[in-house]
């Protein structure tokens, strides 16, 4: 296939990217009481009785709605945008290829649904309702719903990032990048990076921190296991393969 070709079909899946976006986004938009109540239902179950969620600027309700539609529109049509994606880059690869890719991709698809079901699910109970019972008792929390839409969208987008390491790693180490010895030796950067990570993501609390935090870091391990536990005898065999062929 010629460079325009690959230009011309590179500008017609960005445009089907866009126009999935945009028709996800005004079905999200018209939705919007329905996501908006999905994404309250951790936090109102953690305020409870003592503490209630407000708008505090003029437009702050009609921004939030906007935001909410965008971070959601993103996750809903993810199967149509990434596969969009994997549409373009298809016709260049090998059948061989293809093969080896497809297992990662179903992979990917579902850690990153299973990252921001941890998210919603796990992270965000956890840590509003230790924060929240955290002091003293009997006073009233009032949250700005605004800050708390953008917060949580975003953490969530972010999880289901997150949560592709694992399948990063075991790419990187067929690809012959990696090794479970250099991950290993790797791991007490990687760590003090997730921390630094974590406090410019979350709110200023220790708590949110952690809940974010030890995610991140476990998420390293399997894909550090993953790799000493799979990539490494792979790649061990092949390179015997390959010395066995030079020698006959």
């Amino acid at each position: 296939m010629a460079l325009t070709d690959h230009l011309e079909e590179l500008r017609n899946r960005l445009i089907r990217i866009i126009v999935i976006l945009f028709v996800a986004f005004f079905v999200c938009y018209h939705f919007g009481a329905e996501v908006q109540n999905f994404l309250l239902a951790p936090l109102r179950e953690a305020l409870g009785t003592e503490g209630k969620i407000v708008f505090l600027g003029l437009l702050d309700k009609v921004l939030t709605q906007f935001q909410l539609a965008f971070w959601s529109a993103i996750i809903v049509s993810s199967p149509f945008w990434f596969g969009q994606i994997w549409l373009f880059i298809k016709p260049g690869l090998y059948e061989k290829e293809i093969k080896i890719i497809r297992p990662f991709l179903f992979f990917g698809f579902v850690l990153f649904w299973l990252g921001i079901a941890f998210g919603y699910f796990i992270v965000f109970p956890f840590t509003f309702g230790t924060i929240l019972n955290f002091g003293v008792q009997g006073i009233e929390a009032t949250m700005s719903l605004k800050d708390y839409i953008i917060l949580s969208s975003k953490i969530l987008v972010f999880l289901g990032v997150l949560f592709q390491l694992p399948n990063v790693l075991l790419i990187l180490g067929f690809m012959g990048i990696v090794t479970s010895k250099k991950l290993s030796e790797l791991r007490r950067y990687v760590i003090t990076g997730f921390a630094v990570i974590s406090a410019i993501m979350t709110p200023p609390d220790p708590v949110t921190m952690m809940a974010l935090w030890v995610p991140m870091v476990c998420l390293y391990e399997l894909g550090l296991w993953s790799v000493f536990l799979i990539v490494d005898p792979y790649m061990k065999k092949k390179n015997k393969d390959i010395v066995s062929s030079d020698e006959s």
